[in-house]
């Protein structure tokens, strides 16, 4: 069913409900969480979801798994999403935070059909066998590298933000530690400490995430590989690719082609 508020039908004693909703572009849902897990879907379009953890970008063909009781913000362009909202002891991932995952063709043709089905369907039969399905796939999907996290520490925070809204891949660590007035030795242990990653690693993945959103707005390889501070763009189709499995031709021809998935 589409745009009916979960809190409207949450009292169903449905293991699992499915529900679509259609949003205006730059549309933004303030801080909220709901007592069922969520995967949030749209085919085509961006979404980004934020929580004291990080943010996550969710690209055309993935979704993200959203925890029970996870306080999220959402960021959506102009989309329709097909939601599960799934209670805690049907809950087919077992993560406490979210996850970006990858939805393949079989999952995206079981969402569309799910939101199809009436909010109170029977379990016995077709229905029933409909959401088992889906909740298998959703447990075997695997998760895409697109979560950036965010340290505790204000003024580091505050430089991640920044430097999430104009990547350089040749962001010195020298430079960052510099600015905290750090060793470099100890400005590595103190950012791992604080987002679970390497500064390389955390850079690297907030210059994947830019690229992405840059594909889907059409610019080119060669534009975006210059913007990120690259040279020539194969040093930035190499990187790009060890990181997300394909070149970033594959991603702009996905998301220029309808009805195409990974």
């Amino acid at each position: 069913m589409r745009n009916i508020p979960i809190n409207d039908v949450d009292h169903i004693p449905q293991a699992v409900l499915a529900l679509g909703s259609d949003y205006p572009a730059d549309t933004l849902l303030d801080t909220h969480s709901h007592r069922r897990a969520q995967f949030l879907y749209a085919p085509e379009g961006l979404m980004k979801v934020e929580t004291e953890d990080g943010q996550w970008l969710v690209l055309p063909y993935s979704g993200v798994w959203i925890p029970s009781g996870k306080p999220h913000q959402v960021w959506l362009s102009k989309v329709s999403t097909y939601s599960l909202y799934i209670e805690a002891d049907y809950a087919p991932r077992q993560a406490t935070y979210c996850e970006v995952i990858q939805v393949s063709p079989l999952l995206h043709q079981l969402l569309i059909q799910a939101n199809q089905l009436p909010v109170d369907y029977q379990h016995a039969g077709r229905d029933g066998a409909l959401i088992d399905l889906l909740l298998y796939e959703l447990e075997a999907a695997p998760a895409l590298p697109l979560f950036i996290p965010l340290p505790h520490n204000t003024l580091l925070s505050k430089q991640c933000a920044q430097f999430m809204e104009h990547p350089d891949i040749h962001s010195s660590p020298k430079d960052w530690a510099h600015d905290h007035n750090k060793s470099e030795r100890t400005f590595h242990r103190w950012f791992k400490s604080e987002t679970g990653m390497s500064f390389q690693a955390w850079r690297n993945r907030v210059c994947i995430v830019y690229a992405l959103n840059a594909l889907k707005e059409n610019i080119s390889i060669t534009e975006i590989a210059f913007s990120l501070g690259y040279e020539h763009s194969a040093a930035f189709t190499a990187m790009f690719s060890k990181i997300m499995g394909y070149p970033p031709t594959h991603f702009q021809k996905r998301f220029h082609t309808h009805n195409k998935a990974l």
